[in-house]
């Protein structure tokens, strides 16, 4: 008998300004894209946060879709949906690989993102990640982004005496 594995869940982060995510989802399998944006959207409404729902064709255009917002919009963080399910050729590696390194040079350059893109071998896996009352993949990403926004919060609140920046908006020649 498989002994169940336990993890630990982090406290839901609070917020004294509301927070707006935007969640870009890949609906190539629709139900399991439902279940997992069902999940999102009840953890951001936890918080009392905002969101949008925008629809992509795969797994390959979330990071692009997510990068054109960025420099269009004003979101907080970002929650990325979506399912690769393992196929008889190597494109799933490429999908998986290529999806997951663009999300995270994305969030290397600053963005709050949450990857909730699943990536599994079969849809009986998908099917209990992505169901809210079982694994909830979709609730997971959409907390992880809203801990890295409070962070952001948190960080950049902070000014004085950070790294390179001067104690003072004042300059000094010698």
């Amino acid at each position: 008998m498989a002994v169940q594995e336990s993890h630990y869940i982090l406290p839901r982060p609070e917020f004294d300004k509301p927070v707006k995510l935007l969640i870009v989802v890949s609906p190539y399998y629709k139900d399991i894209a439902d279940n997992m944006v069902a999940g999102a959207v009840a953890e951001i409404e936890a918080v009392g946060g905002s969101y949008e729902v925008v629809e992509v064709p795969g797994a390959l255009e979330i990071p692009t879709a997510i990068g054109i917002s960025d420099r269009a919009s004003n979101f907080d963080g970002y929650v990325a949906l979506g399912c690769v399910i393992r196929g008889e050729t190597t494109h799933y590696d490429t999908v998986c690989n290529d999806s997951s390194r663009a999300l995270q040079l994305l969030g290397l350059q600053g963005l709050c993102i949450g990857n909730g893109i699943l990536t599994v071998e079969n849809r009986k896996q998908a099917e209990v990640r992505a169901d809210p009352k079982d694994q909830n993949k979709g609730g997971g990403a959409a907390a992880a982004a809203l801990h890295l926004i409070a962070l952001a919060r948190k960080w950049g609140a902070q000014t004085k005496g950070v790294g390179f920046k001067p104690a003072s908006d004042s300059y000094r020649l010698a």
